[in-house]
């Protein structure tokens, strides 16, 4: 498969990083190093023409730090209290840092409800559309403050392949804490084989796909990036999993580089996004 051939002219991108990937790994804090960087490559693509979205994780991991939580907390309501410190503190740093580069953004708290409703789904694609005419990068997040156990997306994966589906993206990108797809964990199997294009999503595949995270901070395993990767190609989008602790690896995604593994696009023409958000 030629990237570079196939990527040409992708123009509304969808980019989804992990809480890992904005945390310093030893103490959970956010890493403004990384949050800088991030900030500068998608206002670069935004210079270049593009339309960008960012699906941001991290408000849960910067309210436990803001608060003064060691660890995640069990009770619902204290989740959603950090999670709403959190996100105001994140969207502000996210906010100083793109002005930096005179790049307007802005927050967009989605919930599953709001997805299950054609009319507000509607409304949502048509405010993405219009951000997005004017320039502006929207930052998605799910409304965790009122989101409960059977309204959730579950995790910012799965979400992000839900906007990229409503907003008729060319291409969703997950930067993840890991290289892309591998045949058992790399982490506990160093021999684990490296997988750098997936034509179709099977049963075996998402056996291989295991619940687990390599991290203390996110929600999303291996196993929620391949139900996203369903969900985008069934919808008619490339999907990328690659690794972000190097921002910059956007640049050679686009540039049609062998870096992570695509997830070939198959444009279901039975594609219903309500049955997705009903069975996940």
């Amino acid at each position: 498969m030629d990237r570079k051939e196939r990527f040409f002219g992708k123009n509304r991108i969808v980019v989804k990083i992990g809480s890992s990937s904005l945390t310093h790994k030893y103490t959970g804090y956010l890493n403004f190093n990384q949050v800088e960087k991030l900030a500068r490559v998608l206002c670069d693509l935004r210079n270049q023409g593009m339309e960008v979205v960012l699906v941001s994780s991290g408000a849960g991991a910067v309210g436990r730090k803001t608060m003064g939580y060691l660890g995640r907390p069990e009770e619902l309501p204290v989740k959603q209290a950090l999670a709403a410190v959190g996100q105001a503190k994140l969207m502000m740093t996210y906010q100083k840092i793109f002005s930096e580069y005179n790049q307007v953004v802005a927050q967009i708290l989605m919930t599953k409800t709001t997805m299950l409703n054609a009319d507000s789904r509607r409304n949502a694609r048509n405010t993405f559309d219009e951000l997005l005419k004017m320039g502006v990068i929207p930052i998605v997040n799910e409304n965790d403050t009122v989101a409960t156990h059977e309204i959730e997306f579950g995790d910012n994966d799965r979400l992000s392949a839900i906007v990229a589906a409503v907003i008729h993206a060319d291409l969703l990108v997950l930067l993840s804490d890991i290289d892309g797809l591998y045949e058992d964990d790399p982490r506990t199997n160093p021999d684990a084989a490296f997988i750098p294009e997936v034509e179709e999503i099977t049963d075996g595949l998402r056996e291989m796909g295991k619940g687990t995270t390599g991290s203390s901070v996110g929600t999303g395993g291996m196993s929620a990036k391949i139900v996203a990767a369903r969900m985008a190609t069934d919808a008619g989008i490339d999907m990328v999993i690659t690794n972000g602790e190097d921002v910059e690896n956007l640049y050679r995604v686009l540039d049609g580089e062998q870096v992570g593994t695509l997830f070939l696009a198959h444009k279901n023409k039975d594609f219903d996004l309500m049955e997705y958000l009903t069975a996940y």
